[in-house]
């Protein structure tokens, strides 16, 4: 583990600043008496004081506390002797009063003119902004810079770094896709064994683009080919290149290519690359001009690196209508691996995987799940699991049973289920007898899906019931 670096703050200036104004205050100025003007005059007048100076807007001295017991109130007279005997230190803001100077004269006070002390105001209306002005100003430079944390590190990569097994990820964990799969197992066989390709002139692909709806398991397979690997992995989303400042994209870019040489073998993988890909404009604008000079640095560093050094490059995205020719040209994603939704058998395998830490009740059938489930992704379908084993955590079940699963399909497809909803006879009836309808007209038609279910309990929205037709596969 890295020491911790000590970075400067300005917040150290800004602390430093106020104990040498409360030093200032307590130590070297000591305790100074701040009395009215008109008191001021009658120690004048008395003959208290010894002596005077005048400044611009406060006049300060001393005066003797010798019979001034009938010249100041009691109160004040107690603190000004328990403070100190002999002479005490005074101030107070000056007035016009012109008659002042002879006054003092005619007395034998001693005076001086004395100009304000202003390094306490420069301080105030000068440096302490300055202080909080910079300190804002490095507070918002380090938002800006995400995991760079500094401007001079603003450039650097954020991507994440899993170190081989950190992935926590193989093959085993995914299934469903067994055709993706089948095709990425060539990448990992030339990171385990390069010369294999090598030995015959064959230079293995640059880039593999993974491309399928959300939740098709994407990332999920990109980690699990540097798992199966045992190789690090560089994950990176492409919106976190491009920032607010000019170059910040490409600089990003530039630090991520030249990390994963020192690693290499390794597999840098960028999820959502149209945020990064898009098709570059004729005439680039503002923040489309920041982003195409990432997308240009990123054709570079392809174009640059030799793949037989071991590093592969990844992408994922969900729309590859909106990529730039480019990118997709041979020589950079040379292979395109699509990810459909899975069928039937591939859904059964996927609830296989993601059933592996909960206690299922003898009666529940994954067959019988799966196919309740059509057009459900991986994602989906892990999210069905987690529910119904809420549903019965909630229940205070001992076992996860099909009932849950059940009751967790009908909150995901036909959403919350409206317990407290008041509903009269009549509107039960005519509720009934619509989704009646709906079931005795798909049952007479042949080519119309199968009816699972119809209900009348409201859910979501606006749905007062629902009949669910499945499809068969």
């Amino acid at each position: 583990m890295e020491p911790r670096q000590q970075q400067f703050s300005l917040w150290y200036v800004l602390v430093t600043i106020l104990a040498m104004l409360a030093i200032q205050t307590l130590f070297v100025s000591g305790h100074v008496e701040t009395i009215p003007y008109s008191d001021f005059k009658v120690l004048l007048k008395a003959g208290k004081l010894k002596d005077v100076a005048i400044g611009e807007q406060a006049i300060s001295g001393t005066f003797s506390t010798e019979g001034i017991d009938n010249l100041l109130a009691k109160q004040q007279i107690e603190e000004i002797r328990r403070e100190a005997k002999g002479d005490h230190a005074f101030s107070t803001l000056r007035v016009a009063d012109p008659e002042l100077v002879q006054e003092l004269e005619a007395a034998k006070v001693r005076f001086v003119g004395q100009p304000d002390n202003k390094w306490l105001s420069t301080i105030l209306s000068w440096v302490v902004p300055a202080v909080i002005f910079f300190g804002i100003w490095s507070f918002l430079i380090k938002r800006v810079g995400g995991a760079a944390g500094s401007m001079m590190e603003i450039g650097k990569s954020k991507a994440k770094v899993y170190m081989q097994k950190e992935t926590g990820v193989t093959f085993a964990d995914v299934a469903g896709i067994d055709e993706a799969k089948e095709e990425l197992s060539e990448i990992v066989s030339f990171l385990k064994d390069p010369q294999r390709y090598q030995r015959l002139g064959g230079k293995i692909p640059k880039g593999v683009l993974l491309v399928g709806a959300p939740g098709t398991g994407k990332t999920l397979l990109a980690k699990a080919v540097a798992g199966e690997a045992g190789v690090p992995f560089f994950s990176m989303s492409g919106s976190d290149f491009v920032e607010m400042f000019v170059g910040v994209g490409a600089a990003r870019v530039r630090d991520l290519f030249k990390q994963a040489e020192t690693k290499a073998p390794c597999i840098i993988f960028i999820d959502e690359l149209d945020a990064l890909g898009k098709t570059r404009a004729l005439n680039a604008v503002g923040g489309n001009e920041e982003r195409e000079q990432t997308l240009n640095q990123l054709l570079v560093e392809m174009d640059g690196f030799d793949s037989n050094k071991g590093v592969i490059i990844m992408a994922a995205t969900n729309r590859p209508e909106i990529l730039d020719p480019a990118l997709l040209r041979p020589g950079r994603f040379d292979r395109h691996v699509a990810l459909d939704r899975p069928d039937l058998k591939g859904r059964e395998q996927i609830l296989k995987v993601h059933v592996k830490g909960v206690v299922l009740a003898p009666e529940v059938d994954l067959t019988k799940l799966a196919g309740r489930t059509p057009g459900f992704a991986g994602a989906d379908l892990a999210n069905l699991v987690n529910e119904a084993a809420l549903l019965a955590a909630r229940k205070s079940k001992q076992m996860v049973e099909m009932a849950d699963f059940d009751e967790a399909l009908d909150r995901i497809v036909g959403g919350l289920e409206k317990k407290n909803r008041v509903m009269n006879p009549k509107e039960k009836e005519t509720i009934a007898f619509h989704e009646a309808g709906h079931a005795i007209v798909a049952e007479h038609r042949p080519l119309a899906d199968r009816v699972s279910k119809v209900s009348i309990i409201p859910r979501g929205v606006a749905a007062l019931g629902y009949t669910q037709q499945t499809p068969t596969e």
